[in-house]
C-alpha cells in the first residue's frame, strides 16, 4: 500500500535537473516531522515548507500495489510519441518510507527515469537513476552518495563543510526562504557569497516559485 499526498506534471524547478518536465510524486508522511505545526518547534527538521498529511492533494490517494501507482504516475505524462524521456520526481515527505525496488521496476518497464528528493536518513533502494539528497540539521546520514547534495543554506547545525567531501556529483546551495529571526531577506546573500568563496558548490535557485509554476 502506498499512500500519496498528491501527484502533477510540472517543471522541476531545482537543482542539478532543473527546468526538466516530470511527473512529480509527493508521498504522505515524514520521519523527521509529523507536518503539524503544534510539532513543529520540537521537529527534527523545522524548516519544511511542505504539506505532506493525507492523500487529499491533487491525483493523491492510496494504491494497492506497486502496478496500480505506476499505471497512474503514467497517465500524468503526455503522450510525446517517444521524443522525451518519461522522468518522475519521488518527494515528500519523505519519499524512502515508502518508496521499493517493486515500484522502481514498475516505472522503469514503463520507460521512466525515476529521481528520488530524501533528506538521506534512510537507506535508498536499488534502481534510483537519479539521487538528491537533501540533508536536514544534524540528523544523521545513511545516504553518503548519489548524484546531487542539495543543502538548504543556512542551516546552523548543518554546515556545508560537513559535507564537501561526501561522494556526490553534484553539490548545490539553496537559500533558505522559511529562514526564522527574520533572516529570509539575507540567506540569499549568505549562499552566493559562500559559493563564490567555495566554488566547489553550485547556485540552486526554486525556479518554480520565480516563475510562479506549481
Amino acid at each position: 500500500m502506498y499512500s500519496v499526498k498528491e501527484a502533477f506534471y510540472s517543471l522541476q524547478g531545482e537543482g542539478g535537473q532543473a527546468g526538466r518536465a516530470s511527473v512529480f510524486c509527493r508521498f504522505a508522511g515524514c520521519n523527521l516531522w509529523s507536518g503539524r505545526e503544534g510539532h513543529r518547534a520540537t521537529a527534527a527538521c523545522r524548516f519544511c515548507d511542505t504539506d505532506f498529511i493525507g492523500t487529499d492533494g491533487q491525483h493523491g490517494g492510496r494504491f494497492g500495489d506497486a502496478e496500480a501507482l505506476a499505471a497512474h504516475l503514467t497517465a500524468l505524462w503526455p503522450d510525446q510519441e517517444g521524443v522525451a524521456t518519461p522522468y518522475v520526481v519521488f518527494t515528500g515527505g519523505e519519499p524512502l518510507l515508502q518508496l521499493d525496488t517493486a515500484l522502481i521496476d514498475a516505472l522503469h518497464r514503463r520507460g521512466f527515469e525515476v529521481a528520488v528528493e530524501t533528506n538521506g536518513t534512510l537507506p535508498a533502494p536499488d534502481g534510483i537513476d537519479w539521487l538528491c539528497v537533501s540533508p536536514k540539521g544534524d540528523n544523521a546520514l545513511a545516504i553518503t552518495a548519489g548524484d546531487e547534495l542539495k543543502l538548504v543554506h543556512p542551516q546552523p547545525d548543518a554546515p556545508p563543510e560537513r559535507f564537501a567531501r561526501l561522494d556526490f556529483r553534484h553539490f548545490f546551495l539553496q537559500p533558505m526562504d522559511t529562514a526564522p529571526l527574520g533572516r529570509a531577506g539575507t540567506t540569499l546573500t549568505e549562499t552566493v557569497a559562500y559559493c563564490l568563496a567555495h566554488p566547489r558548490w553550485r547556485l540552486s535557485l526554486q525556479t518554480h516559485k520565480i516563475a510562479g509554476i506549481d
